[in-house]
């Protein structure tokens, strides 16, 4: 079975026998990048960002989303690094105070989780979140023991879309990249992703399509149930019952 993708086509029946499944966080277990959204537009207006013009959602994808803060920093305050430092960290905690009543899983992420658990496979949260809110995120989705790493950009020498972040998580979990999958939902992370090697399913959340398929996915699906992804793992699991 060959998938159409960006650079071609890639046989994803390559993945088989499936070792480990990583997972980018925000936009791909949960979708959180309209609360991001709005804590960003929010305050940006509030300390007079863009001559108090709120900032759309076409900058927010383009400039912030999947972003590492350090980077977001330097983007909005170009010539007050450590400002724009602070206000990442005003603007994380303001999510984080949100996030716990809205936060809501990607439609089939438990499907998903079942079938990854009856097989055995290893599996590790790879994300450009703060440890806090990672974590928080992980936590009040109930994944917490289903993670056996979770991997930060901050903890790596480079954060998305540099592969750093993924080529720790194959070290840690010690599997090949030939043999693991990656969900992601952003241009940062689906780059991050290609870069290390590793076949990377695009998740169309949030961000579109076509945006997406310029960091050249392996397969793009809307969400968990989408039809595309289970005609996939049904084939990988012939393959590996052959």
């Amino acid at each position: 079975m060959t998938i159409s993708s960006a650079d071609g086509t890639c046989s994803l029946l390559q993945l088989a026998p499936l070792e480990a499944v990583l997972f980018d966080v925000d936009g791909t277990l949960c979708d959180t990048d309209p609360l991001h959204y709005d804590a960003f537009r929010e305050m940006l207006q509030e300390i007079g960002f863009n001559g108090g013009v709120p900032i759309d959602e076409e900058y927010f994808i383009a400039n912030i989303a999947g972003k590492h803060n350090e980077d977001i920093a330097s983007i909005l305050f170009p010539d007050n690094h450590e400002r724009g430092v602070k206000f990442l960290e005003d603007k994380e905690a303001m999510f984080r105070r949100i996030v716990k009543d809205k936060i809501e899983p990607v439609k089939g992420l438990y499907k998903l989780k079942k079938w990854i658990e009856d097989r055995g496979l290893k599996r590790a949260a790879v994300t450009n979140a703060p440890k806090e809110n990672a974590e928080l995120m992980i936590s009040l989705l109930g994944l917490s023991d289903f993670f056996e790493v979770v991997i930060l950009g901050s903890d790596c020498e480079h954060a998305k879309p540099y592969p750093d972040p993924y080529l720790k998580a194959l070290d840690i979990l010690k599997v090949s990249k030939e043999h693991t999958c990656i969900f992601e939902d952003s241009v940062s992370g689906i780059k991050a992703g290609v870069a290390a090697g590793v076949k990377t399913f695009g998740l169309t959340t949030r961000n579109p399509a076509e945006l997406l398929m310029k960091a050249k996915p392996s397969l793009l699906i809307k969400d968990y149930e989408d039809s595309k992804l289970w005609s996939v793992l049904d084939e990988l699991d012939n393959k590996a019952k052959a």
